[in-house]
């Protein structure tokens, strides 16, 4: 019998600024300016980085209080490796870190960009809307984000 390794592996904990960056861009989300992504790491409640054969090909925080309200961000896989699972297999890390440390009051947010609310509907996230609510949201423009590898 022929043993398959698999070769993907999940850590806790978030990746550095520079891979930070490039997870995003490489899986089609918005570039952030490396300063703001050196103050935010250090603030998430939880994380997870993704590697195949070592390389990280994808991550997802947990950002929040602590206590009454916890936003999930950041998630994506590169699209090498997308359809494989493996966005599934991060929102499962993510969601059992809430379902063990958060309160059971705890309000847990998302934003769903596309076809990526089939997967979080798949961890009993409901659309706000639904619910006599909408999300709402703001961008701050103040500042140009230098391109990737030209950091300011």
């Amino acid at each position: 019998m022929t043993r398959t390794t698999n070769p993907y592996s999940l850590s806790a904990g978030v990746p550095s600024v520079e891979v930070f960056r490039r997870l995003r861009t490489d899986a089609g989300l918005s570039d952030k300016a490396p300063e703001a992504v050196t103050l935010a790491l250090p603030n998430t409640w939880h994380g997870v980085v993704l590697h195949h054969e070592g390389e990280p090909i994808g991550m997802g925080r947990i950002i929040g209080d602590g206590g009454t309200a916890f936003q999930i961000v950041d998630v994506c896989v590169h699209p090498a490796h997308q359809g494989r699972g493996l966005g599934r297999r991060i929102m499962a890390a993510l969601t059992a870190e809430l379902e063990r440390r958060a309160p059971a009051t705890a309000y847990v947010s998302l934003i769903a960009d596309g076809p990526a609310r089939l997967l979080y509907e798949g961890f009993g996230f409901a659309d706000t809307a639904a619910h006599g609510s909408i999300g709402m949201y703001r961008v701050m423009t103040r500042d140009a984000v230098p391109p990737l590898g030209q950091d300011s």
